[in-house]
């Protein structure tokens, strides 16, 4: 994947998450995008951070509740680094309460 086909993929599904975090949850989650970093901070203080790491092509997750962890795009959908078998989405939509996949 280049790098624009990058960019492309990783913007959509953080403009993705912004939005519906933003739409189901923003009486209690101050959501925040800018210059492609996603910042969602929730009631009790905790704070989510999402962001593009291009030289790796990869999305970046800080979590108050799992801690970090690096995605990169396999067959659409955007996997752990580390456990082939962990989704960024099914990671966010088990934390957030929401289903981010169809």
């Amino acid at each position: 994947m280049d790098e624009t086909d990058f960019n492309v993929m990783a913007d959509t599904l953080i403009e993705l998450i912004a939005d519906r975090v933003d739409d189901l949850l923003g009486d209690r989650i101050d959501v925040d995008l800018q210059g492609g970093i996603l910042t969602m901070t929730v009631e009790n203080g905790g704070q989510y951070v999402i962001n593009k790491h291009r030289p790796n092509r990869e999305i970046w997750l800080s979590s108050p509740v799992s801690g970090a962890a690096h995605f990169h795009l396999v067959e659409g959908d955007w996997l752990s680094t580390r456990d082939a078998g962990v989704d960024l989405l099914v990671v966010l939509g088990s934390e957030f309460g929401l289903s981010f996949k169809p």
